[in-house]
């Protein structure tokens, strides 16, 4: 049975919480500043980019010739159709490779970097910054300088990944151990565990099924952004890549692109299916 309020009742309710149902002043021109920061911001990038309809309008005659010269995909001939099948493998060992060594790193940073792990204030500042720092930085731009400090090669393309993924899976752990329930820890401390116990089995076991995510969705992201920085000479498909657009081979341009879009789709596939049988579902 629901009582209806009086409007008597009712005006009295609204009078007593006027000031959170209406909002401050502050609130409300804090919100009107964002808002007016964020459409000045865009208008800005419109002017500034020199953003045009009619640009993208008469950019598509251009598309539709390069998508016609791109057609039929064709490696050119059967040994550099190995030579193509060979560099992909090597652009999706570079992305497991740097995906995996940056999750191994990182796992005890985002505990060092955890509100709820460590309370020193100071080692938490570190690990937050420091994270910030690395993942400021773009994987291109890690590839550039790899390759300047290791040489040309897949190497430095793997040492790029690991070190741009460092930074974001710091960060990304970090927030999942923050948000893991309380309860299974307090309750390993009240059977007399210690830090070490709490973590091990009231913090690992909730975040470990996140965590194992999220490396795999960075493994299949991972095999894209092996394709770009190979073009800086860090190894893998991309250079051949770089190197058939410079010489307008589209056709073997658009063969590349498939195969990257073929493995793009089975790392998908399979790791959609060891998500499931991590969470504890069936895969199907």
């Amino acid at each position: 049975m629901t009582l209806a309020l009086s409007a008597a009742d009712r005006a009295a309710l609204i009078a007593r919480h006027k000031a959170a149902i209406d909002g401050s002043l502050k609130t409300k021109l804090t919100t009107i500043a964002v808002i007016g920061g964020l459409v000045g911001l865009f208008l800005y990038g419109l002017t500034t980019l020199e953003t045009s309809l009619w640009k993208i309008i008469a950019g598509f005659s251009n598309l539709g010739t390069f998508v016609v010269l791109m057609l039929p995909p064709d490696p050119g001939s059967f040994a550099r159709a190995i030579i193509f099948v060979k560099a992909l493998f090597e652009t999706i060992a570079i992305a497991f490779l740097g995906t995996i060594l940056a999750a191994i790193l990182a796992f005890p940073l985002g505990f060092l970097a955890a509100k709820n792990v460590v309370a020193n204030r100071v080692v938490h500042f570190l690990a937050r910054r420091s994270m910030d720092t690395v993942r400021g930085v773009d994987a291109l731009i890690w590839a550039l300088i790899w390759v300047n400090v290791v040489g040309l090669g897949p190497f430095a393309g793997m040492l790029a990944i690991m070190t741009s993924d460092l930074g974001a899976f710091g960060k990304l752990f970090s927030e999942a151990i923050e948000s893991a329930d309380r309860k299974p820890v307090e309750g390993v401390a009240s059977v007399g565990g210690g830090k070490f116990h709490e973590i091990r089995f009231g913090l690992i076991p909730q975040v470990l099924p996140v965590i194992a995510s999220q490396v795999l969705y960075y493994i299949e992201s991972n095999t894209r952004s092996s394709t770009i920085i190979g073009i800086v000479g860090a190894g893998g498909i991309g250079l051949y890549l770089a190197e058939t657009i410079r010489t307008l081979e589209w056709q073997q341009v658009s063969f590349l692109i498939l195969l990257v879009l073929a493995a793009v789709t089975a790392i998908d596939f399979l790791s959609s299916k060891l998500r499931f049988a991590i969470i504890g579902k069936r895969a199907v």
